[in-house]
């Protein structure tokens, strides 16, 4: 008899599923985010398990990244474990595609997630950092020409908390100098420019799927692009380089997807050999369970809903700050329409910031800064550049942080969050 995977959800009230349906304003914390998941994400991960006929990445996954692929309209997703080795598979991925030599430069911002400046460092590139512009808090697109030298080979773009920069512009510049444009899309999926996905303008993309992100597996993240060649890439390297690209049930077969899984593989050596056991890159295991690709399959059907709620919730958030803090929004090109994930806060003086966040975290709001400001102030990154070069970017700690636009706020929390405004 099969379980009764409905009543076994029921049984579980796991700490990381939050909600706020009993929010007790004089006790519960308002955190920053958290995944939108209910009972349905529980089953499908019980059935997966229970049912399932693979434990590491399988048909579960497979069919997350094909309904991915057709949500976001690009050819071709690939999931692995995390965020930041979607931003590690990817980079390096595109660098042997396109032979790129150590050295090469990459034009990032300084300030922003360290996962998306550290494999370009590790994978012997140079990061080319162009200062912040304070009022929307990306980098400024009036230096990226100036930056642009013979070795550079791509715009690495990283919408803060999901507003992007003038990706029309961008887009012009990389054509005119032959440059690739690529996105770190982990804080703004669902993110619109013109209407369209914002990541309908990079050549390669990466997302999230941890838990403060707009869907989330747990934790997952998915290397995407329209180029085929580049995704084989990043599924080899994230399959500890192997040249074999069997899926699920194929796994299993003795001739594989390939109909000659057994034969003379390797050029210097004259025997049979298992496709399975042959490295055509290096690599490295970033495989995700299945469980995270049936739980992707459920997100999938909420995020339009989670999109949606994180931009409603950040208006009423901005609106409050400014009128009771006289705190403007930030700009946001006309051409955008960001899906949200966080309401940014810049101050006027660092004191105003710290004693705000105090006000903040007092009254259990959870506030996070704009991550780790200029990332060359950091022991494990200063050795990358000289941080005073970068005076926006170094305002940035003093000035900014955020709070949250979550999509499991109620109305309870968002009047919570606006009666701890009205008292400073």
């Amino acid at each position: 008899m099969k379980p009764d995977l409905a009543k076994i959800s029921q049984q579980f009230n796991p700490k990381y599923i939050k909600n706020y349906d009993n929010f007790d304003a004089t006790k519960d914390t308002v955190l920053y985010s958290g995944p939108y998941w209910n009972h349905l994400e529980i089953e499908a991960m019980l059935d997966s398990i229970l049912n399932g006929d693979w434990i590491v990445s399988g048909s579960r996954v497979e069919k997350f990244q094909e309904e991915f692929s057709k949500k976001f309209k690009v050819k071709h997703s690939h999931m692995v474990n995390s965020g930041s080795s979607a931003n590690l598979v990817m980079i390096t991925a595109l660098k042997k595609r396109f032979r790129w030599n150590d050295g090469d430069e990459i034009i990032v911002s300084p300030v922003g997630f360290p996962t998306t400046i550290a494999p370009i460092v590790q994978n012997n590139l140079k990061p080319k950092f162009i200062d912040i512009e304070l009022d929307t808090l990306n980098f400024d697109v009036n230096q990226i020409e100036g930056a642009i030298t013979k070795k550079t080979k791509a715009v690495f773009v990283s919408p803060v908390l999901g507003n992007p920069p003038d990706m029309d512009r961008i887009k012009k510049i990389c054509e005119d100098n032959g440059i690739l444009l690529i996105g770190d899309n982990c804080d703004s999926l669902g993110t619109l420019w013109n209407g369209n996905h914002i990541s309908d303008y990079y050549y390669s993309w990466t997302c999230s799927f941890y838990p403060a992100h707009h869907i989330s597996t747990g934790e997952g993240g998915m290397v995407c692009s329209n180029d085929s060649h580049l995704i084989e890439l990043a599924r080899s390297i994230s399959w500890w380089g192997r040249d074999c690209y069997c899926t699920g049930a194929a796994n299993t077969l003795s001739c594989g997807t390939c109909g000659k899984r057994f034969s003379y593989w390797l050029e210097n050596y004259d025997g049979i050999i298992d496709h399975k056991y042959i490295y055509s890159n290096m690599g490295y295991n970033l495989k995700p369970l299945d469980l995270q690709g049936a739980v992707g399959s459920i997100q999938l059907t909420k995020v339009d809903q989670v999109c949606e709620k994180r931009r409603a919730h950040k208006v009423y958030l901005e609106n409050v700050l400014k009128d009771h803090l006289g705190i403007l929004p930030v700009t946001v090109h006309k051409n955008a329409d960001p899906s949200w994930f966080g309401v940014p806060i810049v101050c006027n003086e660092q004191g105003q910031k710290e004693m705000l966040v105090d006000h903040f975290e007092s009254n259990r709001i959870q506030t996070r800064n704009y991550f780790g400001g200029n990332i060359l102030l950091h022991p494990a990154y200063s050795h990358l550049g000289d941080y005073k070069k970068y005076p926006n970017a170094n305002k940035t700690l003093d000035y900014v942080f955020f709070i949250g636009c979550s999509p499991v706020y109620n109305e309870k929390v968002l009047q919570y969050i606006e009666e701890v405004i009205r008292k400073w």
